[in-house]
């Protein structure tokens, strides 16, 4: 059967992902992924090079999605389905490009944990994303960015004379264009996504990637790759290599027996580099597998854990009563706390292929590992040998570069920005100047005049833009309120702590009273990271105090009110400042105060004010934090300065041991 490909509606139960944070994202990542640096002893010298490689300094320019909430109603994504007879494949290109289903048509299983809603939760690196299917994360540690953001998508020829479907993007944290090509040839049961990352600057470039999927736990589900030692990462920030596949007393292949969340990263043997592999695999024997040629070299278990912590964090990414899942993964390090340099006009590509894999469940379930992932591995190469994927590949790199044709969705108007301004040649992925928005507007006539101009419309400051020519830019361009503030957000992405607080300082001098609130928010931020906790709280009370005098309606200044009561009432109670907290709390329009986030707040203001009943009390009504943070242990902390009694189950979201 020919592969055919059309567009489609997919309807789901789906929370609204509101409004982005218009605050620059000033800190740097949190630190759930970092190192400890007792564990950085005695690491392979590649390994412990690409962990201190480039790491973020902040997530500038890309903004915080935390606007989402809880509330879901029915909604349509747009979907692009790809199908063969023997697969189909959907596809969200308005959701990073997801498979949301990988059905095998002949035995009609669902090879994916298919997410039955769409539940934004704050595990990407910027805040929103969501669980399930196959996701392609590019950037740095993490969940991408582009976790929730629309990719570009368009049909393109393919090597088989088919079509397949590209889904292309500009990386912001990272400033580099990528591709991900989704083959199906006609009759396979794999699935070909044929991946590119371009440096197209003239200085070499930090890469992370990993494909990440999402797979059903249950059904006794064992995780089998071609290695007997793995690197174990939890929520302690501790890095330990461990033997596969026993460890601690419990077989941990088999997701569901690990107590707390934990990623595994496989040392892949070296008679499986050339085309490395993992799969998951049920008590029949029966499951998905993923494959590539040998550059995507790292592969990975994610388990949530069988313990309260990782089961509640299961029902809150969907609904209660559907089954869970574990994560497969595939990546170009071994581990997710690396980044891999790619030289200047330099690329990476590779291949990778996904569909069913069956063996035999004695063999895969036995109590012997190597018969184990021998079966496995002896059944993967009976259907997808090295050599076929090898050869894939190379048909499939000789039409990257084809330019694509029917247009299935838009991404951003930001690559369109890039490729204007620096004039890059990115043959297959263009990103042509009709696909510029409001957002870039102000940049390109900044590129254009030599000036930034003024808002359009009666709104909180713009997204910046923080890379080096951009920067430039803005040095020299005439300096007012406006300008100083975005100069002040390139320079600290820069590191130039300094000039940026002088910058905007100057701005502060020059700004109308209406104005001063950003800059004397970037001013407090800076403050409360140096460690001046007490003149942070007076410049976040006198930014909130600007915000909230200008009374004014919309979603972009209630995002606004949102983000900076929050911060400021944090700082305020930090600094022991619990009448000025209130004053905030007093000010914040209605509907603010019933969101999660605040109810927290306000159970540790009456604390603070010494009403700890009262504080109890608000966790004893109950609410939601929409945006808890993965490994945020602000919930349980709270509880245990109200009470000694057992933290209660709906607020149980620890992911580590406790101690």
């Amino acid at each position: 059967m020919a592969t055919t490909v059309r567009r489609a509606q997919l309807i789901l139960p789906a929370a609204p992902l509101g409004p982005d944070n218009p605050l620059p994202a000033l800190r740097a990542p949190d630190g759930v992924h970092e190192l400890d640096e007792r564990s950085r002893q005695g690491l392979p010298r590649d390994m412990a090079r690409q962990i201190g490689y480039e790491p973020l300094r902040s997530l500038l320019p890309v903004r915080i999605r935390d606007g989402y909430g809880r509330r879901r109603a029915e909604r349509e994504f747009e979907a692009v389905v790809i199908e063969n007879g023997r697969l189909r494949v959907t596809v969200l290109p308005g959701l990073g490009g997801r498979i949301h289903s990988l059905v095998h048509l002949e035995s009609g299983r669902e090879l994916l944990y298919r997410n039955p809603v769409f539940q934004p939760a704050d595990f990407a690196l910027n805040g929103a994303w969501f669980s399930g299917g196959i996701e392609w994360n590019i950037g740095a540690t993490g969940h991408t960015a582009l976790s929730c953001s629309p990719l570009h998508a368009a049909l393109v020829p393919a090597p088989d004379g088919g079509v397949m479907v590209r889904l292309w993007e500009w990386e912001r944290l990272r400033d580099l264009p990528f591709q991900v090509d989704l083959w199906l040839p006609a009759d396979s049961e794999y699935l070909y996504a044929g991946v590119r990352v371009r440096n197209p600057h003239e200085r070499p470039a930090p890469v992370y990637w990993w494909s990440n999927t999402a797979v059903p736990e249950g059904g006794g589900t064992r995780v089998l790759a071609p290695a007997e030692e793995a690197w174990n990462f939890g929520y302690e920030r501790a890095l330990r290599r461990i033997p596969v596949p026993e460890w601690e007393g419990a077989d941990r292949t088999y997701p569901l027996r690990s107590t707390y969340p934990a990623d595994f990263f496989y040392e892949v043997e070296d008679g499986a580099a050339d085309r490395p592999w993992i799969a998951a695999l049920d008590g029949e024997g029966h499951g998905l597998v993923q494959a590539s040629t040998g550059l995507l070299r790292g592969r990975k278990l994610f388990t949530w854990g069988a313990g309260p912590g990782g089961r509640r964090w299961q029902e809150w990414l969907t609904e209660p009563g559907t089954g869970g899942y574990a994560e497969i993964q595939a990546g170009l390090a071994r581990t997710q706390l690396e980044h891999v340099r790619l030289d200047a006009g330099a690329e990476f590509s590779w291949l990778e292929a996904y569909g069913p894999l069956s063996a035999e469940p004695s063999a895969v379930h036995g109590a012997d590992w190597a018969a184990a992932r021998g079966a496995a591995s002896a059944a993967l190469d009976a259907v997808l040998p090295a050599g076929a994927l090898d050869a894939a590949y190379k048909a499939w790199r000789g039409h990257a570069d084809t330019e694509p044709g029917e247009r299935l969705a838009d991404g951003s108007g930001w690559g369109a920005l890039e490729v204007l301004c620096g004039g890059f040649e990115l043959p297959g992925t263009p990103f042509p100047e009709s696909t510029l928005e409001e957002e870039q507007e102000p940049w390109l006539e900044l590129w254009r005049t030599g000036v930034f101009p003024a808002p359009a419309e009666d709104a909180p400051p713009g997204p910046g833009l923080v890379a080096a020519h951009w920067r430039d830019m803005l040095e020299t361009a005439p300096a007012d309120p406006l300008t100083e503030y975005h100069l002040g957000v390139a320079q600290w992405h820069a590191g130039d702590v300094a000039q940026a607080v002088r910058s905007w300082e100057r701005g502060l001098a020059q700004a109308p009273a209406p104005s001063r609130w950003p800059l004397l928010r970037c001013l407090a931020a800076a403050d409360a990271l140096a460690g001046n906790a007490e003149r942070a709280a007076d410049r976040y009370e006198a930014a909130f105090a600007g915000l909230a005098g200008e009374g004014r309606g919309g979603a972009s200044w209630a995002a606004a009110e949102a983000a900076l009561g929050r911060e400021a009432m944090t700082a305020l109670l930090a600094a022991g400042r619990p009448a000025a907290a209130r004053a905030v709390w007093d000010r914040l329009r209605p509907s603010l105060r019933e969101q999660g986030r605040f109810r927290l707040l306000a159970a540790r203001l009456l604390a603070a004010e010494g009403h700890v009943g009262a504080a109890r009390r608000v966790f004893e009504d109950g609410f939601e934090i929409a945006d808890l943070r993965e490994g945020e242990e602000t919930l349980s902390e709270v509880w245990a300065a109200l009470t000694d009694r057992p933290l209660p189950p709906e607020y149980d979201f620890r992911m580590r041991p406790p101690g």
